[in-house]
C-alpha cells in the first residue's frame, strides 16, 4: 500500500515519492537508495520502531496525504483496515486526524479469482501537456492494446504496448528538447558527435534518458527495457530464434510497466 502498485490502492509512489512520504510520516532518516522500490519499502518497515510504525500507519489514512481527495481516503481506509483487520486494529478518523483503535480480530473474505485479465483504464493523456495531435494518437494506441488484450491477441499487445511507450518517452523528449539533447545518455552521431534527430532515437535510448534526467525512477527502466524486448517480437525471425510466446500474464506485466512509465511522466509533465 504504501508503494502503490498493481493499481489497487490510492497513490503510486515513485523512489522520491517514498522518501518524501516517510518524512511526512515523521521518519525522514529513510532515503530511497534506487533499488527496487517494494523491497527497500519492506526493509525499511522492518527497520521501524513501534511509534515509527504506527506513524507510519496513521500517515496512510491522512486526508492530508491524499489532498483531501475524499474518493482517494475512502480507498485509503478501506484498504488499510482489510489489512489491519487481521491484526485486531483500524483506523478511523476523528474530525480529520486519522486515529488507530483495537477491534475483534477477524479474517477478510478473499475476493473471487480474476477469470480474465482486465486492463487498465487510460490516461487522459491532453491532461498531461502533450501536443493534442500525439495525445489522441496515444488514446487511440491504448485502446488498441485493450482490444488486443480483450480478444487474447498477445503478442499484437504487448507490441502495441511497446509502441505505446516508446510514444511517451518521445513526446516528453518532444517537449523538454534542450534537457534532452544535453543528457549524458543523449545518442549522438559516432561521425560528428551531435545529438541524434529524436525521430532516429530509439526505444531503449528514450528509455536510458528519461531515467538519467530523473523522468522515471530505475525500476520503471529496467522494466521498460524488458518491455522493449518484447517489442521487438515484431520481427518474426527474432520470435523463431528466442521462441518466445507472450500470454496473458506478459500482458499483465507489461500493463503494469506501461501504467508505471505514465505515472512517472505524469509527474514530471506536470
Amino acid at each position: 500500500m504504501v508503494c502503490g502498485e498493481g493499481g489497487k490502492y490510492p497513490v503510486y509512489r515513485t523512489g522520491s515519492d517514498l522518501t518524501r512520504f516517510f518524512s511526512r510520516a515523521g521518519v525522514p532518516r529513510f532515503v530511497h537508495d534506487g533499488t527496487t522500490r517494494k523491497w527497500w519499502t519492506l526493509h525499511s518497515l522492518q527497520n521501524c520502531t513501534g511509534p515509527e510504525l504506527q506513524r507510519v500507519l496513521l500517515r496512510l489514512a491522512s486526508p492530508k496525504e491524499y489532498g483531501g481527495n475524499k474518493a482517494q481516503v475512502d480507498h485509503a481506509f478501506a484498504n488499510l483496515n482489510e489489512i489491519l483487520q487481521v491484526e485486531g486494529l483500524e483506523v478511523y478518523l476523528d474530525g480529520v486526524e486519522p486515529k488507530l483503535r483495537r477491534v475483534e480480530a477477524g479474517l477478510r473474505e478473499e475476493p473471487p479469482a480474476e477469470e480474465e485479465l482486465k486492463p487498465l483504464p487510460p490516461p487522459d493523456f491532453g491532461k498531461l501537456g502533450l501536443d493534442p495531435n500525439i495525445a489522441r494518437v496515444l488514446a487511440l494506441r491504448w485502446e488498441e492494446a485493450d482490444r488486443c488484450v480483450k480478444s487474447r491477441a498477445y503478442l499484437a499487445a504487448t507490441i502495441t504496448m511497446g509502441s505505446l511507450l516508446e510514444g511517451m518517452l518521445l513526446a516528453v523528449c518532444q517537449a523538454n528538447p534542450r534537457q534532452a539533447n544535453q543528457s549524458q545518455a543523449c545518442p549522438k552521431h559516432p561521425q560528428t558527435g551531435k545529438p541524434k534527430q529524436f525521430h532516429e532515437w530509439k526505444l531503449g535510448e528514450l528509455i536510458d534518458v528519461a531515467h538519467a534526467e530523473k523522468w522515471v525512477d530505475l525500476d520503471v527502466k529496467k522494466f521498460s527495457h524488458a518491455l522493449r524486448e518484447f517489442r521487438n517480437l515484431i520481427h518474426p525471425f527474432q520470435q523463431m530464434v528466442e521462441q518466445v510466446f507472450p500470454d496473458e500474464d506478459t500482458c499483465n506485466i507489461c500493463w503494469r510497466v506501461v501504467q508505471a512509465a505514465t505515472n512517472d511522466l505524469a509527474r514530471v509533465l506536470k
